[in-house]
């Protein structure tokens, strides 16, 4: 499997959230780990991008959500996910703030 980024994998969990799921559900569709899975949803529901009712298994999408799903595809149509180069999910190093930027396509 491809490397995703860690916008892609949000899009996906927001996308599969749209009609409510289950951690089950959102985990084997976006083809999460369970440890990967927890901190997904940890971010999304502390950022009220989704949520859980009292008494439901389902996580669904907020209003917040829906526009950051929106714009999430908005972006991905533009430029396409695979030409943006993201840092994995939790990372602490910032070194890569200072490398210098890569142009695989300059031919100058």
């Amino acid at each position: 499997m491809k490397y995703r980024s860690r916008m892609e994998i949000i899009r996906i969990i927001l996308e599969i959230t749209s009609n409510g799921a289950t951690k089950t559900k959102i985990m084997y569709n976006a083809y999460l780990s369970y440890a990967q899975l927890c901190e997904y949803i940890s971010f999304l529901v502390e950022n009220k991008l989704i949520n859980r009712a009292a008494g439901s298994e389902l996580y669904r999408l907020t209003e917040k959500g829906q526009k950051v799903y929106l714009k999430c595809k908005e972006l991905d149509e533009l430029i396409g996910s695979k030409e943006i180069e993201m840092i994995p999910f939790g990372t602490k190093d910032s070194s890569y703030l200072n490398e210098a930027p890569r142009h695989d396509n300059y031919h100058g």
